[in-house]
């Protein structure tokens, strides 16, 4: 996989893109059952799943391209292909799963990479892509961060010490493809207020979300350590969405803290406007998740009837320009012979000189004319 490096592009407003990993045993059987099971409920058109290696040869939008090569750490991959909105827009997205790096921590998990493009601009209220491969079930454990032993889908509490705690906040800002809330419990809550503020999202931002939370007893070092990594502040019992490292010239921190979360079960709706404000802003693309979307867009595999026919016109054509090039290349090659044999008739006065061969049969032109030259030589 590629390395980070800083971003130069923004993400489109027409993808949807992912990554994490997920630590139990089977990854790609878990995906292959819910793509199964989703097709058969009439969810998904259709899906597909290739192997790294058939998928990087095999006839793609672009067969060429090396973008559409999932690189030698990735197991498996998979498409899947659905409409959104009111059934007129349609979403394709490719899911790779990677090994860990050199495996070296024991349990670290498999990485996923997911990315998915509309064809319109994405609407935060259609179904989550990451549901359409994963299940959307807190018993499947695919929904870790790369980064950090956090999790989407939950309420996950900031390390007690203070490195620990400013090791992480760092790394979400800087490495994390996702967008990180923090949020300060003023008081230990009921089973209710434990639950994430994320699950109140709509599905398209549900699972780009993920939640941290600070204990009434670390209000101080909380605050301390997200002014000291990323220039902003926690107020007590508030909350305040973290920016990316290096933030968008566009985030400001005013704009997206909330001094008061009351962690009753009730819908947050002020901390929410705040996450989709904060999705809605350009959002830097790494050199991983170009790669990704790169990926989809030039490595596509799961044709419809007709892109399958558009799609073999437009090999014809190829092969019918490269045919063209060949026989040219062919006709010229065979005038530079024959201009090379006259050339060196008059040179020779004609003696010792053969004609010119065809282009097919025992010999080439260029065979020809160096056995003439190495008589003449002689």
């Amino acid at each position: 996989m590629a390395k980070n490096s800083t971003p130069s592009t923004t993400v489109p407003d027409t993808a949807w893109l992912g990554r994490g990993r997920h630590l139990g045993p089977e990854p790609e059987q878990d995906v292959r059952r819910n793509l199964i099971a989703l097709k058969a409920a009439g969810v998904l058109d259709d899906f597909l799943e290739l192997d790294p290696v058939e998928a990087a040869s095999s006839t793609a939008l672009h067969p060429r391209d090396e973008a559409a090569d999932p690189g030698p750490a990735a197991r498996r991959l998979f498409e899947a292909r659905w409409r959104a909105g009111d059934g007129d827009v349609t979403v394709r997205a490719q899911l790779v799963t990677y090994d860990p790096e050199g495996r070296r921590k024991e349990g670290a998990g498999v990485t996923w990479v997911l990315a998915a493009e509309a064809e319109a601009p994405w609407d935060a209220y259609w179904p989550s892509p990451a549901t359409m491969f994963w299940p959307d079930s807190d018993r499947v454990p695919w929904d870790y961060d790369t980064v950090a032993d956090v999790r989407l889908r939950a309420a996950n509490h900031l390390p007690k010490d203070d490195d620990d705690l400013r090791h992480l906040l760092r790394d979400c800002a800087r490495q994390s493809w996702f967008v990180h809330l923090l949020v300060h419990e003023a008081m230990t809550p009921d089973a209710l207020g434990q639950r994430p503020l994320s699950g109140h999202l709509p599905p398209g931002l549900r699972h780009r979300v993920i939640e941290h939370r600070a204990t009434p007893e670390q209000a101080q070092i909380a605050d301390f350590g997200v002014k000291k990594e990323l220039g902003v502040r926690l107020p007590r019992g508030g909350a305040v969405v973290l920016p990316t490292s290096p933030p968008a010239p566009e985030y400001a921190a005013e704009d997206f803290t909330v001094s008061t979360v009351f962690l009753d079960g009730s819908i947050p709706t002020e901390v929410l406007d705040r996450i989709a404000a904060f999705a809605a802003l350009p959002q830097p693309m790494s050199a991983d998740a170009e790669a990704a979307l790169n990926r989809l867009r030039q490595g596509w595999h799961l044709l419809t009837p007709d892109e399958e026919l558009v799609h073999a016109q437009t090999m014809v054509t190829r092969y019918a320009e490269a045919l063209d090039a060949m026989t040219k290349s062919r006709d010229l090659y065979q005038e530079a012979a024959e201009a090379a044999h006259a050339a060196l008739a008059e040179a020779t006065g004609g003696e010792g000189v053969p004609r010119p061969a065809a282009t097919d049969g025992a010999g080439s032109p260029l065979s020809a004319l160096t056995k003439a030259f190495g008589r003449f030589r002689k």
